[in-house]
């Protein structure tokens, strides 16, 4: 099928970042200055959670065994590297829907950002903005998608809509990111309900209910006129709205036609774990998938995401691009899930403890780790470019 696209060039990373941040971060160390952040993902994970209220943790957390499986999945392949290939030029960027991304991945839409932040949206707009690195939104942010499209400026910018029940106060978030500048549509598919999350429940806690990121729904010209007085004079009836539109268990593939209806923006299902879905997508004029078991916080027991990668990219046989989202903690795990098919990957919790360790300046720490492992992961992998990988990278290793 024929993609919409849109004509968007952004400026590329600077040349052998991972060689420069290296030299970076060891001139500090020089000069008694240490990282704000943990360069591991491990350490970094452990003191987030030290910092974050139980409330917060939980919140963000997923099902035990779905997250433990969306990591240990990634051991199912191995990189083999190659020698004398010549590899002192490299290209992190990737090209999608007529935009060239500076770095293969974007950033995981995650709600509710304020509760491990007080700048929540806010600094990890702000970080990203620095560095050029794509962000998702989500709907459910402390900060109107406008204002985000303002503070990430020129940064490329997809909107990740929750399909609710109300048909037109979805047909004006589509309008209103439409205006923004953003430049495709993320549609989470998966989270009609709400898993059974142990944490939130032995916790009691949901952070909708404290209105606590809903400002896209309070603001929005829709969603008000379904209220009998502005949210600012009856809090409760709003949360009461939300909390009945949020999440539509009874759409299914006729519904598709709808999105296509209000937005000439490019597409993406994002939830997709079975290549039948994947063909449907397809069939249905969808322009992209983003395979993701949200990371793991939806269903216990669910398939490690990078496990169906490869029957979804058999299934769509290069018809649309395919991301990938769920247990990336660093640079090989983009790299095996981009050799495996997917055109980019979605960068999720790390960022967030970042911002939950340093804010603003801890966002930004961690996605310059990150950028410098993927530049280093593909140098000393013996490949230029993320957009030339192939299988061929990786071996499969016996489970």
């Amino acid at each position: 099928m024929a993609t919409r696209t849109t004509t968007q060039t952004v400026a590329t990373i600077p040349h052998q970042f991972g060689n420069v941040r290296q030299r970076q971060v060891y001139t500090d160390g020089f000069n008694g200055r240490r990282p704000l952040v943990p360069a591991s993902s491990k350490l970094l994970e452990l003191q987030a959670k030290e910092r974050m209220s139980p409330d917060a943790w939980g919140y963000l957390s997923g099902m035990d065994e779905t997250m433990e499986a969306n990591i240990a999945a990634f051991r199912h392949w191995s990189i083999v590297p190659r020698i004398l290939r010549n590899v002192a030029q490299r290209d992190l960027s990737v090209q999608l829907f007529g935009q060239t991304l500076p770095v293969p991945f974007l950033l995981a839409p995650i709600g509710v950002q304020k509760i491990v932040h007080p700048d929540g949206e806010g600094a990890v707009a702000r970080a990203a903005a620095k560095l050029g690195v794509p962000m998702i939104p989500s709907t459910a942010a402390y900060i109107t998608l406008e204002d985000l499209a303002k503070t990430l400026g020129d940064t490329p910018r997809w909107f990740q809509l929750y399909w609710s029940k109300d048909p037109d106060f979805n047909a004006s978030l589509l309008r209103r990111a439409e205006r923004a500048g953003y430049t495709a549509i993320v549609v989470t598919l998966d989270t009609y309900y709400l898993g059974w999350r142990v944490d939130d429940i032995q916790n009691a806690y949901m952070p909708f209910p404290l209105y606590d990121g809903l400002v896209n729904y309070l603001t929005d010209p829709v969603f008000r006129r379904s209220l009998k007085q502005p949210p600012e004079k009856d809090r409760h009836a709003a949360i009461q709205l939300y909390m009945e539109i949020f999440g539509n268990p009874s759409l299914t593939w006729a519904d598709i036609p709808f999105l296509r209806q209000h937005t000439k923006l490019p597409i993406l299902l994002k939830g997709i774990m079975h290549p039948d879905d994947a063909r449907q997508a397809v069939e249905a004029g969808i322009d992209g998938i983003i395979v993701s078991n949200h990371g793991g916080r939806q269903v216990n027991g669910e398939r490690a995401a990078i496990d169906a990668l490869p029957d979804i990219v058999e299934a769509v046989k290069g018809q649309v691009p395919l991301l990938f989202d769920s247990g990336i903690r660093k640079a090989a795990d983009a790299f095996k899930a981009i050799a495996l098919g997917a055109k980019a990957v979605l960068l999720g919790r790390p960022y967030l403890w970042g911002l939950a360790l340093a804010g603003e300046q801890g966002v930004e720490e961690v996605l310059q780790n990150f950028i410098a492992d993927l530049d280093l992961t593909l140098a000393l992998s013996g490949h230029t470019a993320y957009s030339a990988l192939d299988v061929s990278a990786l071996h499969k290793e016996p489970v």
